[in-house]
């Protein structure tokens, strides 16, 4: 990109569309760095571990986890070039709440401008998303948001080894761990109703995001040259800092108990399938869960525009969810939530399973659960 961040948006602003994705790509590609190929042999590698993680899984999941293809070991640029648009579905929605109401322009002057800056400013928070994912992610399975259009499954063997050495673990078992997660996240998404389900829970939760567009006109207009703008649109928050948000708590726990089950399910069938491949596995798990759990620029990005805290660290009550229910009342009743996308559990339910269970049974009493045979 060039120097002068404020005069290249202007070069960009004829991009079509409700978000500019030709500047989400540049941004993107400033942040992502150059590419690093992969080691043959250890690419290899990632293959041979995908055919034992496939197999095992195959002998514990219920999902269908064989596919035509393995997951596939890339870099960070190509991870990056594949999820370009993998997270639409969470940017698209507000494009039409950055648009001035009738009449704003006529007392605020600057309201004209924003009509060509909301794709701007969509696009800058996308492509910031996408390139600090790509520095973190491990693969498909590690992205707190599901990418939704995408049906690859992608290793980063850049971010999976810097994981296993960082944090001492055996870089074998760690690539076999995550072999396994992306094989077992990608059989979730392939339930049949899951993306239109995903679809419908993030809608509802963008439906009700609402920004202040008087206030951003406001300090908009109060800046005094472009030198601000840019200052502003180049710090980590960029424009996202300056839209006021109504909270909407109900929406967000409807997201974060989805996300938090669908990460909570594939840690479970990766814990059983494991269990006597991996030695190393709860300390594995261990890691990776306090990892999920620290903030990220990548959630960051999303939280500062839509105001959406993801709260990963619900997949570990997800995961002892699926243990307990397991546990109590068999495989089958863990196994039922696919029946139906209204027995996936909601945020409460990821701590309470006897409630779970108890609400799933009222709703149909002669196939539901027998509460008694604990």
């Amino acid at each position: 990109m060039s120097d002068n961040l404020f005069e290249r948006l202007f070069e960009l602003f004829q991009s079509p569309g409700p978000v500019n994705w030709k500047l989400a790509k540049e941004v993107t590609g400033s942040l992502v760095g150059e590419r690093e190929p992969i080691e043959p042999g250890l690419a290899e590698e990632y293959q041979e571990l995908g055919l034992a993680a496939q197999l095992r899984l195959d002998a514990v999941s219920p999902l269908d986890v064989s596919a035509s293809r393995l997951p596939d070991p890339v870099d960070r640029v190509a991870w990056a070039a594949e999820n370009e648009q993998s997270f639409r579905y969470l940017i698209e929605p507000m494009a039409g709440k950055l648009t001035p109401e009738v009449g704003m322009g006529e007392a605020l002057p600057m309201a004209g401008m924003l009509a060509p800056m909301g794709p701007a400013i969509l696009g800058m928070q996308a492509g910031t998303m996408v390139g600090f994912m790509s520095h973190r992610v491990l693969g498909q399975f590690d992205t707190g948001v599901p990418a939704l259009d995408h049906d690859r499954m992608l290793l980063v063997p850049q971010n999976v080894e810097a994981f296993a050495v960082d944090h001492g673990l055996d870089a074998r078992q760690v690539r076999l761990w995550a072999t396994m997660h992306e094989l077992a996240h990608h059989a979730v998404l392939a339930v049949e109703w899951m993306r239109a389900h995903i679809l419908e829970v993030t809608g509802e939760f963008f439906a009700g995001v609402e920004f202040d567009m008087s206030g951003l006109m406001e300090r908009l207009g109060g800046m005094q040259n472009p030198e601000e703008m840019e200052s502003l649109l180049s710090g980590s928050s960029g424009m996202a800092s300056l839209l006021g948000r109504k909270e909407q708590p109900e929406q967000a726990a409807r997201v974060q108990a989805l996300t938090a089950f669908i990460e909570g399910y594939a840690d479970h069938l990766v814990a059983t399938a494991g269990a006597d491949m991996l030695p190393d596995l709860q300390r594995i798990d261990e890691t990776y869960g306090r990892r999920k759990a620290e903030p990220n620029q990548a959630e960051q990005a999303l939280q500062q525009l839509a105001g959406l805290d993801l709260q990963r660290y619900r997949s570990r009550d997800a995961a002892a969810f699926c243990a307990e229910i397991e546990r109590r009342w068999g495989a089958e009743a863990l196994t039922s939530i696919w029946d139906d996308p209204d027995r996936m559990p909601t945020l409460a339910e990821l701590t309470d399973p006897v409630g779970w269970a108890a609400r799933v049974w009222l709703e149909d009493p002669l196939g539901g659960l027998d509460l008694e045979g604990e």
